[in-house]
């Protein structure tokens, strides 16, 4: 069981190779597999991998005993996926679309959404990704089950395969992969300098949610930057808000789409890309 074994490693050094991530977590047990995720056009680290053990003990101990290590300038974080429901496997019911131009897009909207895939137990929601001040002739589409409004883990996980869906999509007209240069910048988005990553903003939080709260709700979806949990300056308590930051537009995009909404104890998370008009950091 996967769940049990894989691990997510973040904040690590970029100079950081895969082999020394396998021979760091290797001195705590046999590895199956270990992956240190790169940029794929310069070949440098993201600062994340992942490390999967044979045996659900060695990864625990891994845990107990790499959680918080200080590597060079950066403490590094072990959080098992499967303490995350998020990253246990389940689908996550969301996809994105990238279609070369706007009316195919349009026209893939009117097609499908609505519609129910094969295997399917209720029908999707098809709509255009949050991409506000869009400059391109591309689109960017957002697929979802239409009862997931409330947040991913009250739902049974979808069981209709990927390709149904987008033979449904090709049916419509030809789309393009989505690639990360391809998304177009989102008017108004606090994202700081050019690569900094994007900026999340989260609302609803509980007045004793700390930065921890933020790492295990988005570090399984990617490469996270930095966390910051807003807090009173009388109190030192959490002002119900918080911001993530993400290095890729895609992860974070499903970390919002699968998060907006998603109940933690008794509040509903609001959860969107950081505008300008929000509350500062």
């Amino acid at each position: 069981d996967d769940s049990k074994t894989n691990l997510i490693v973040n904040y690590l050094p970029q100079s950081m190779s895969q082999d020394e991530l396998r021979s760091l977590f290797g001195s705590l047990g046999d590895i199956e597999s270990c992956k240190l995720v790169r940029d794929k056009v310069t070949g440098q680290s993201l600062g994340y991998g992942f490390v999967n053990y044979v045996e659900a003990g060695d990864a625990d101990k891994a845990i107990s005993t790499l959680n918080g290590l200080k590597l060079q300038t950066k403490t590094i974080k072990v959080p098992a996926l499967s303490l995350h429901p998020l990253a246990a496997g389940i689908s996550r019911g969301v996809g994105f679309i990238r279609f070369d131009k706007r009316a195919e897009a349009e026209e893939a909207v009117r097609g499908l959404h609505g519609q129910k895939p094969l295997g399917a137990a209720e029908p999707i929601t098809v709509k255009f990704a949050n991409s506000p001040g869009q400059k391109s002739g591309g689109a960017l589409l957002s697929l979802c089950p239409s009862a997931r409004r409330y947040g991913a883990l009250h739902h049974p996980p979808q069981r209709f395969r990927l390709d149904n869906l987008l033979n449904m999509a090709y049916s419509v007209k030809r789309f393009s992969p989505l690639a990360i240069e391809a998304v177009p910048g989102l008017a108004g988005v606090g994202l700081g300098a050019p690569g900094a990553g994007w900026c999340i903003f989260v609302y609803n939080l509980a007045p004793e949610a700390d930065e921890s709260v933020l790492w295990q709700l988005f570090g399984p979806f990617g490469a996270v930057t930095n966390v910051k949990v807003i807090r009173d300056f009388a109190t030192n308590k959490c002002k119900g808000f918080g911001f993530v930051t993400m290095t890729n537009y895609e992860e974070a995009a499903v970390a919002i789409a699968s998060l907006n909404g998603y109940r933690l104890g008794d509040r509903v998370l609001q959860v969107s890309f950081k505008t300008s008009k929000q509350h500062k950091a």
